[in-house]
């Protein structure tokens, strides 16, 4: 199996790319759920993915209810800063799957309120109002479920 990622709305080319990049590399597989911000055929999405697109294991859903019905009886876990728990406390199994919202507002409300017990966090500090890169911020969790894994055979 594998770990997989998916991006509610995402907004920014280079980010998506860039996580896809990651997803690659890692054996993750990668969830879109519309609409985007760009077309998939973005020069930007492309440049930041590079040539590992051909290798994606990619997925693209019409909204929320479409992944939900696609994927039922999943575990996952909703990246927010909207929680108080913190991502190294999960225990992350193999299949698990991690959402992270779109660039500008992040997860919907509604959905973080009604899976709250599955939001997660990384620290960092509050004045300032603003939150790591998604890009950056897939990463983080993503490498930390596969620690947990043993790396899944990627070393």
């Amino acid at each position: 199996m594998a770990i997989n990622i998916v991006l509610h709305e995402p907004e920014i080319p280079h980010n998506t790319g860039a996580i896809a990049r990651s997803c690659v590399l890692t054996n993750s597989r990668l969830h879109l759920i519309k609409p985007f911000g760009f077309d998939l055929d973005d020069k930007h999405l492309k440049r930041a993915g590079l040539d590992y697109w051909k290798y994606l294991d990619l997925t693209i859903y019409e909204d929320l209810d479409d992944f939900f019905e696609k994927n039922k009886d999943i575990n996952f876990y909703l990246a927010t800063t909207k929680t108080n728990n913190i991502y190294s406390d999960v225990k992350f199994k193999d299949g698990d799957f991690i959402f992270f919202g779109k660039e500008t507002a992040g997860l919907p409300e509604d959905l973080i309120k009604k899976y709250s017990e599955r939001a997660i966090r990384i620290p960092m500090i509050k004045d300032l109002k603003r939150s790591l890169n998604l890009a950056n911020s897939c990463t983080v969790i993503l490498y930390e479920a596969l620690r947990q894994l043993d790396f899944m055979n990627l070393i």
